[in-house]
């Protein structure tokens, strides 16, 4: 059981996923501190120096329904799902840039008897013809 744990941890596609997985929170938190710490302040600011992150509305003396901050997560997520949309962008352009390159022909057409012979081939397998 272990062997077969070590193959399946070991795949390159789930070890690609881990390294995306920790890769992805860690632009997380970064895009979390953007928001909270430089995009926000100077927004409340301009508001009227409005804390963000303290908006909320009292239900009782110990719990309120802190609305500034579901604001700081939905401005993190709408950069996160842009900055995704970008690279998935940029990777879909090369992408296409590869699919589009012409194949070589591995045929060409007997000039006798129009039949597909390879593309090395000096005599057609089908009229004997010589091809040049």
């Amino acid at each position: 059981m272990f062997k077969e744990f070590k193959e399946f941890a070991m795949r390159g596609s789930v070890v690609d996923m881990a390294v995306g997985i920790v890769i992805g929170v860690a632009f997380g938190a970064i895009v979390t501190s953007l928001v909270a710490d430089v995009l926000m302040p100077p927004i409340g600011m301009l508001l009227g120096k409005v804390d963000f992150s303290s908006l909320g509305i009292p239900l009782s003396d110990t719990v309120k329904i802190s609305y500034g901050k579901f604001i700081n997560a939905i401005i993190s997520f709408l950069i996160v799902a842009f900055a995704l949309y970008m690279v998935i962008r940029a990777m879909n352009r090369m992408k296409k840039k590869a699919e589009t390159a012409p194949a070589a022909p591995t045929t060409k057409d007997c000039p006798f008897c129009a039949t597909a012979v390879p593309i090395k081939a000096v005599r057609c397998p089908n009229c004997t013809s010589e091809i040049k």
